[in-house]
């Protein structure tokens, strides 16, 4: 509880600087991968949306979207981007069943630790339509613990794989690596996965 504290309270208060360094940010070329997945219309959970980049990119393409958020700071400037509602709700307080076409998890669920990811990945599968996707991004390397103020659980392509295992009611379909895209972070790598509800 200390560690997700301390990470909510992190982005409470530099909600402001967070959302000024990524809103703007070009991620198009992953956005536009999960969209191709999807049908017209499809509804997509950002689920922990940020300054609610991604929710925008996805609405403005004609997707239906609920964006949601830890962090009430986050979900107010994402709602002033957005024009529409965006809920406060902690990781583990999802509690849908087969609702969404598709989950966005952009360098959110990340922050969970490894011990309590199994079960998350359990309920978001719950709150998937049959065939749902989900989308997510997790810093590339081995590290767990504290970062700048913020607890990261990582993983490599391997341990992922051997993490899934086991989850039942997912398979990878597709993994890669990219780097990351804010200036002067070139060298920090991520692992990025769409795994399919089965």
């Amino acid at each position: 509880m200390q560690r997700k504290n301390e990470t909510l309270n992190y982005y409470e208060s530099h909600a402001q600087e967070f959302s000024q360094g990524t809103q703007s940010l070009q991620f198009t070329e992953i956005q536009d991968l999960f969209l191709e997945k999807l049908s017209p219309n499809s509804f997509i959970l950002d689920f922990g949306c940020g300054s609610g980049r991604d929710a925008r990119y996805f609405l403005n393409r004609g997707y239906r979207v609920e964006a949601v958020d830890g962090s009430k700071e986050m979900c107010s400037i994402a709602q002033k981007l957005l024009g529409q509602p965006v809920k406060n709700v902690c990781f583990e307080e999802i509690e849908e069943h087969e609702k969404y076409d598709a989950i966005w998890a952009c360098a959110s669920i990340l922050h969970v630790p490894k011990v309590e990811l199994g079960g998350l990945f359990g309920k978001l599968n719950e709150a998937l339509v049959s065939d749902g996707i989900l989308y997510a991004s997790f810093k590339y390397s081995e590290f767990e613990g504290m970062r700048n103020g913020r607890y990261f659980t990582d993983f490599t392509c391997d341990s992922f794989s051997e993490f899934l295992k086991q989850i039942p009611g997912w398979q990878i379909e597709e993994s890669w690596i990219s780097r990351d895209v804010r200036p002067g972070r070139d060298e920090e790598k991520w692992l990025n996965l769409i795994l399919r509800k089965r």
